[in-house]
Order: C-alpha cells, then structure tokens, then sequence
C-alpha cells in the first residue's frame, strides 16, 4: 500500500509540475511545426521529389507524412490533458476555491479592527446584513470555539480559470477529431473535366469557369483587380445523384458534408505536336497545365510549358499586366538531356520548331478551377471550445473574487471586530476596496449603536 501511494504522489508531483506541462506544449509545437512544414498526405515519391533520399527516407520511417494522426501525436495531446486535469484538480481548484478556515487576522496584509456598541451576537447580525447589501455571500461557521462570519464577493469567478481550462479541452477534442476523420485538399479542375475528390466518394465536373477583373488606376499606374470567380460545376455525391450547383469566393458548395470553396484560377493549353509533319495523337489529346512537360518521344528533348500569358502587348510584343485574355500567347522552355537549350513565347496558333523534325502549335486554351475542399467533423467543438475558453479568461481578468473573514469578540462595552481579505490576485489589487469597506462597516456600526 505504501508503495502505492509512492507511486501516486510521484505521478502527482510529476503531471501536476508547470514545467512539465510547457515542456509538453513545446513538444507538441514542435510536433505541429512538423506537420506545417511538411506537407501532408502526398505520395512517397513527391518527398523524394522534394527532399534528400535520407531526409525522404526519415520522413517517411518517422510518419511525419502523415504526423497528426501518429500514436505519438496523439499520444502527446493526452498527456497533456492529463496533465492540465492533474494540475486543475491539485493545484487549480485548492488555490481558488479554499475551504472556509480561521485565520490571524492581523497577520493578514489587509486587515482592520475596531469596537463597536452590542454584543458579539448583535454585532454579527448588522455586519451580515451589510455585507448582504453590498451583493456578498455571508457564512458563518463555528472554527475552534469561535463563530466566524465569511463574505464573499464574485466567489463564481474563482472558475474562471476552470473555465478556461474545460475550453481548452474542448478544443482540443475538436482538433482530435478532425485529425483522426478531417481532411483537406486542393484540386485543379480543366474545363469540361471530371474528377474523383480524394477521401470521398465524390465525382465534380467542372461545367463552365468565369471570371471578372476590375481595372483600377491608382497613383503608380493601371492595377488589374480580380473581383469574382465562378464555377459552375456538377456533382455527384454518396447518392449518386449529379447535382448542378455554384462555386463562388466566400460561398462554398456542401457535398456530403465535405466543403468546396473557389480558391483560385489557370489555364490549360492544348497542342497540335507533329513529327516531320506527321500528327502525335497521343501528346495532342491531353490539358497541359503550368509546370506540365511534353516530352518527345526518342529523344532526351522535353518541352516545359512555363507559363500562360493572357495578354501579349501588340507594340513590344511583351506579356502584359493585364490579366484578361487578349491576344494570349504560352511561354515554352525547351530541354536537351536536363540542359535549357532554349526558350520563347508563342502566340496562339503560331509553331515553334523544337529540332528533329518536331513542331508544336499551341491550338487553344482552357479555363482551370482552383478548387479547395476540406472536411473538419470537430468545427463545431473548436468553436464552441474557443468561446467557453474566451469566457473563462474574461472571467479570470475582468472579475476580482475576494474573501472578507470576520471576528467578534467581547469587549468592555460592547464587541471588538476583526477583519481581514483575500483575493486570488494579491493584496495590492484590493487594498483600496478593502478600505473604503472597512470605512464604511466603522461608519454603519457606530450610526446603529447611536441610532
């Protein structure tokens, strides 16, 4: 049994030490941190991509692709809720709800004393009913053969911290779920395409995609604001029904509880590619996105397409600032074994030769949606956390709970009062309250006695 509570008071020593508890914090920011910078949830080959082979390696043997939903993840999150219940219960709670006890009066920092006319149990009548008046909540016990009057002011508030403890839970309830069900992502959607949202069961074409750009001319020149983008789109959801709907900025689409908000938009290009004048179906029926490469069959030759230029100037024969289509053109890179062998912009159904007898055309162009989709289950919780948390903090910094002790006892020609406060934030704090009240407790007392 004694070893027991050995090992009790050791766990309780342990979970219930604040530094123990910010050192769990840092550790799982770090954690966190991890998750930020390393993106989540993509192929093994995109890290290889990304990083060294041993980095990609570690990153993969550690999980740190997929970190948040780790057992050491999870596993650091309970510790710290373990830790912070520890910490309410044995620290917490003890300092700011303390059991009604006597004390030295005078030995407390905020004190007073004074005589007043009556005996002691007259006396202690007229000091409750003051307190009562001012909105105190009066006890009183017997301690030690002596009667003692407690009155306390905003007592409730002494949970404040409580509060702001039980927000924190909730919100981290929240963030649970949605690592352990929520997920999030990005799709690019060409004009006319059909695509599979992943984790779902999801199928979305993108039926037409517009846009509006507003020309705006301010001190340093002509300034091209994007003002809408619309997406309109068919959907097929867990029911198999196809649905038409719109996607616009700041008016997402809900499909089996998963939401689709317009995040962006590009350009897909088409190419007409032949080879010593000989049509290449296969690099010809297919969108071509930026960063997309063509390469060209036999050869060490690959062709980058850089970028799409929606305007080119008629004058210099420069992209422009403009961002709506007006005599647009596609930057080309060409690469020879890895090497940059060239590059240039073309304009639309003009050919570039690209050497051993290939050519490419751009033919036309393509509207691309930026779709972002995500599924958090636990929203609501993380909401309902941070308001039960904010209200826990306004609760601990804007009320001040305090404490008054009162004793009386007999005294030639009458009663001799004791008084004495408290609060959870220090004496400084309080000390002109506690003042004003001693004065006018002195005031009451002495105009009763001569009433």
């Amino acid at each position: 049994m004694q070893a027991v509570r050995e090992l009790y008071d050791d766990f309780i020593r342990t979970f219930g030490n604040v530094l123990f508890a910010v050192l769990l914090f840092i550790v799982w920011g770090l954690l966190t941190l991890v998750g930020v910078i390393i993106a989540q949830g993509k192929d093994p080959a995109t890290y290889f991509d990304s990083y060294a082979a041993p980095l990609a390696r570690l990153i993969l043997r550690l999980d740190f692709n997929n970190i948040y939903h780790t057992p050491y993840y999870v596993g650091i999150i309970g510790l710290i809720l373990l830790s912070l219940a520890v910490c309410t219960f044995k620290r917490v709670i003890p300092a700011r709800l303390p059991p009604l006890r006597a004390v030295a009066i005078d030995k407390i920092p905020l004190h007073a004393s004074f005589e007043a006319a009556g005996d002691p149990e007259s006396v202690r009548e007229r000091i409750a009913a003051f307190f009562r008046s001012r909105g105190w909540n009066v006890r009183k016990r017997e301690l030690g053969g002596v009667e003692w009057t407690f009155a306390d002011k905003h007592n409730w508030a002494r949970r404040g911290v409580l509060v702001a403890h039980a927000g924190f839970v909730i919100i981290a309830a929240g963030t649970t779920i949605y690592w352990a069900k929520g997920f999030s992502g990005d799709e690019a959607i060409v004009t006319g395409q059909t695509v599979s949202v992943p984790h779902t069961l999801t199928s979305m074409k993108l039926d037409g995609f517009s846009y509006k750009i507003k020309p705006i001319v301010t001190k340093s020149g002509m300034v091209y604001q994007p003002i809408d983008y619309v997406s309109r789109v068919t959907a097929k959801g867990s029911d198999g029904v196809a649905r038409t709907a719109t996607i616009r900025v700041n008016h997402p689409l809900d499909v089996d509880g998963v939401l689709y908000y317009q995040s962006s938009y590009g350009f897909a290009m088409r190419f007409r590619v032949t080879h010593d004048g000989v049509r290449v179906p296969a690099l010809m029926n297919r969108d071509y996105l930026t960063g997309d490469a063509i390469d060209l069959p036999g050869t060490q030759r690959t062709v980058a397409v850089a970028q799409f230029v929606p305007t080119v100037d008629r004058l210099n024969g420069q992209p422009s600032a403009d961002p709506r289509v007006n005599n647009p053109a596609v930057f080309l890179q060409i690469f020879d074994g890895g090497q940059a062998s060239g590059a240039g912009l073309v304009p639309m159904k003009s050919s570039i030769d690209v050497g051993g007898g290939w050519r490419l055309t751009p033919e036309r162009y393509l509207l691309v949606s930026g779709i972002q989709y995500t599924h958090d289950p636990g929203v609501v919780l993380v909401g309902i956390g941070a308001f039960v948390l904010l209200a826990g903090l306004m609760i601990s910094f804007y009320l001040l709970p305090a404490r008054m002790f009162v004793r009386i006892d007999p005294a030639p020609g009458g009663s001799r009062i004791g008084l004495a406060a408290t609060t959870v934030k220090g004496y400084d704090i309080f000390e002109r309250q506690f003042n004003d009240l001693a004065a006018a407790l002195g005031t009451k007392l002495i105009g009763d006695s001569r009433g």
